[in-house]
This record gives structure tokens, sequence and C-alpha cells, in this order.
């Protein structure tokens, strides 16, 4: 029943694959939206998809999930191209890591837009300006080193933190994984909190923002929605309206958008002609 497209664009649930969960994959209910998006796709033959997912994807069950995926794109006659990026690198101090697809119909052999160059001050170099007009990330008072940085400031940044493994949580984690989990306990022991060695804040996810901490003189709290919302490139009060609680599920299951933004102006640069 939908009208004819040129453009799929969409991400399948990533909980399935993250390490953050069980990793059950095709398993877990959720895991099976991508053959939705398959079906799709075989029905209404759109030039072109692009996906995103968590970078574990790469990795469940030793690659087989993912080399499922990139065959069931190849047999619909897609030829297929991807890359792990890193919004820390495209504007935003944040340490995200996701893999992104991008499929052409007709089986072209030409790479488009990958690889991207992930060089940090080169990647940040490209992209345009941040769209919050105060151009700050931590507080009233902060500033991100990458924004810093691209606008030629001297404020003093604050203070990312993030948790480490100790040997114990290690230990633990090794364990887990010959029972197919990637897990470590947050219990006292297993983890232990330090700063940040590139001043940068960890990956935003949609729980109530344990990993996502932030020293401030000698307090350490959790990130506010609002540093969330510039951490991942929307406007200030983006959210609002929403509970706190519901503020940073939404946010944590957003996609970094300079990251988006960067990838699609490549991607547009050369379908534009044909598409638009």
């Amino acid at each position: 029943e939908l009208p004819d497209f040129d453009l799929l664009v969409g991400g399948f649930p990533c909980q399935a694959f993250s390490i953050a969960g069980k990793r059950k994959g095709f398993d877990d209910t959720r895991g099976t939206l991508f053959f939705d998006i398959a079906r799709i796709l075989a029905e209404k033959k759109p030039r072109l998809v692009v996906l995103e997912n968590v970078k574990g994807l790469l990795s469940h069950e030793g690659g087989k999930t993912f080399q499922t995926i990139i065959g069931v794109l190849t047999d619909l006659g897609y030829f297929v191209e991807w890359q792990v990026l890193n919004s820390k690198n495209f504007g935003v101090p944040q340490n995200r890591e996701r893999v992104f697809i991008i499929g052409y119909l007709g089986g072209e052999t030409r790479r488009k837009v990958f690889p991207i160059r992930e060089s940090g001050a080169e990647s940040i170099k490209q992209m345009n300006n941040p769209i919050h007009s105060n151009n700050r990330v931590y507080g009233d008072e902060g500033v991100s080193p990458a924004l810093n940085t691209m606008q030629g400031g001297n404020r003093q940044p604050k203070i990312a933190m993030r948790w480490i493994r100790t040997e114990k949580g290690r230990e633990f984690r090794r364990e887990a994984q010959k029972q197919g989990r990637d897990l470590t306990p947050f219990n006292y022991g297993y983890r232990e909190l330090v700063e940040s060695s590139e001043n940068v804040s960890g990956c935003i996810t949609n729980a109530l923002q344990k990993d996502a901490l932030l020293k401030d003189d000698m307090r350490i709290r959790r990130l506010t929605p609002t540093e969330c919302e510039r951490l991942q490139g929307f406007p200030d009060g983006w959210t609002e309206g929403l509970s706190d609680t519901q503020r940073y599920k939404c946010l944590g299951n957003a996609v970094t958008t300079n990251v988006i933004t960067y990838l699609f102006s490549k991607l547009l640069n050369h379908e534009e002609e044909n598409i638009f």
C-alpha cells in the first residue's frame, strides 16, 4: 500500500545486537524487524537504502548475522557498502560508534560514499557549524573540546568522566563471553570512574545516563537532557514537553544529526540529479 519512493532510510532495533543487551539477534523479535525492511525493499525496489545500527552488529554470532544481512540485500539486487562512523569525529564530543549501510539498486560496482575519512580535525573541519546557537555543550560555562577548537575559543571545557573495568570486571566479562554474553556488572569492584583522556562523553544511551557523567569542580553528575541534545546535534529544547526519563530515552535512541547531515551531503551529491 506504500506509494513508490526512491530512498528508504531506517534502523532496526539495536538491542538485539548491542553488547549492552543479551545479544539474541534474530532470536529476539526486535532483531527480526530487518526482514520487514527486506520485504519492503523486495516489493518497492527503491534506488537507495540507508540503514544504521550498533557496531556490535558486525561481531554478533561471529559475523554471521551481518553476513546474513548483507547477503539478503545483495540477493535483492543491491550493491552494498558500509562503514563504522564515530560521532566524536563529526563536531560533537561524544564517543558513539555506529555502522552505516548504503545499498544501491542495480549492482553498481563503484563505491560512492565510503570510506569517509575520520581523522578527527579533518572531519570536524568539513562539518558545518553546529545548529545550536550558543556553541556550548557542557553546562552554562563549559564548552566542548571539539566545539572550542572549531570556534577558536580559549575557554576551559568541563571534564567528561567514564567508567572502566577493573581487573575483577575484566575477568567477569571474559567468563561471561564464554557463555555468549558481553556483560560487566556496575557493582562496586567491577568498574571504576575515571576522567576521559580525550575529554569526550561516553555514548548517550536510552537509560538514565549512568554512563554519561560530567565533573564540575568537585562534583560528579550525570548529563542534563539539554546537554544530551547538544551531544546529539539537536537544538536546545528539542525534546521539551516530555519527562526527563523520556527525554533521555529519545535522545539515546536517536542518531547523531551531524553524522547524518554529513553522510547525506555526500550521498545526495552523487544522486541529486537522478532523484530530484
